[in-house]
């Protein structure tokens, strides 16, 4: 059985995030600070992300003093207070083959130190050297503590309100950095 890792080339992935409200839609990007893949014999098999919050960006308020001052608000306590908690993670716990390069990823997925099981799809391509993996997760806000203007904890919020439900698409490379045989 050959075991190989996979170290996550942060610059070479990208992370697209969706928020929806009664209204719209705001999107931007999110930063991989590090993670990696353990695959055996060209199977995924364990691995981790590693976000770091503070890279967040909005992509679709083109407005300098409004960017920002979203960009403030998603930072607070009332989004993602990122000074107290600068990263978020997913740590995969199981992968099921669904068919050829695409799997079904199951793990444990924190943000502000709180921990969930949150699962997708993913489409791995397997180069010998690198893998790409792409995929959607679909995460409750809620579970963790992001509240604000949500609907299950607030009342008449008429077109103010945010569904709870955001995205997160992602596109990760990951380069081999070890090999080792296993009998």
């Amino acid at each position: 059985m050959e075991t190989t890792n996979f170290k996550i080339v942060s610059s070479d992935s990208s992370v697209d995030w969706t928020g929806r409200k009664v209204t719209g839609a705001h999107n931007g990007t999110i930063s991989i600070k590090e993670g990696n893949f353990i695959l055996d014999n060209g199977n995924v098999k364990e691995g981790n992300v590693t976000i770091n919050t503070s890279s967040i960006k909005i992509l679709d308020i083109t407005d300098p003093a409004a960017n920002a001052q979203f960009a403030v608000h998603l930072a607070s306590d009332d989004f993602f207070s990122i000074e107290k908690f600068p990263t978020a993670s997913f740590d995969i716990s199981s992968v099921k083959e669904i068919s050829g390069n695409t799997f079904y990823l199951e793990g444990n997925l924190t943000i502000k130190d709180i921990t969930h099981v949150a699962g997708f799809e993913a489409v791995v391509e397997n180069n010998r050297n690198a893998i790409t993996l792409s995929g959607k997760l679909v995460i409750d806000r809620t579970k963790y503590d992001i509240r604000f203007r949500s609907g299950n904890f607030f009342k008449d919020l008429g077109d103010t309100l945010i569904y709870n439900d955001f995205e997160l698409d992602f596109n990760i490379t990951a380069e081999a950095i070890s090999e080792q045989s296993k009998n």
